[in-house]
């Protein structure tokens, strides 16, 4: 199991957990919205670090960035591997003609 796996499992179980015991839960608790606003922060933050050139800041930020994705995901129930199966379901396909080919609208 890769240790994104193990993280996602994390998150899945602290859905039930006491929000003041889990930062995870804390969030989870907060509602989706919260969890999207959260994951667009730490976004944000990526993009500083990758512009100031930081490797280091950047590589902290963008383990932010997929824990604060995945708990993002499990506050709507998308699974971790419907997420891995369409990257799956990608892959060998260019990306111009992916998006050419998604439904419109």
């Amino acid at each position: 199991m890769s240790i994104l796996h193990d993280l996602a499992t994390t998150i899945e179980a602290r859905k039930s957990a006491d929000p003041e015991s889990s930062w995870t839960a804390k969030l989870l608790a907060k509602g989706p919205e919260k969890c999207a606003e959260k994951f667009g922060e730490e976004a944000v933050e990526a993009i500083i670090e990758a512009v100031k050139d930081n490797k280091v800041g950047l590589t902290t930020e963008a383990a932010d960035v997929l824990y604060h994705l995945l708990v993002m995901l499990a506050s709507r129930d998308v699974a971790l591997d419907d997420v891995l199966a369409e990257l799956e379901r990608r892959q060998g396909t260019s990306g111009i003609a992916e998006k050419a080919g998604r439904p419109k609208g």
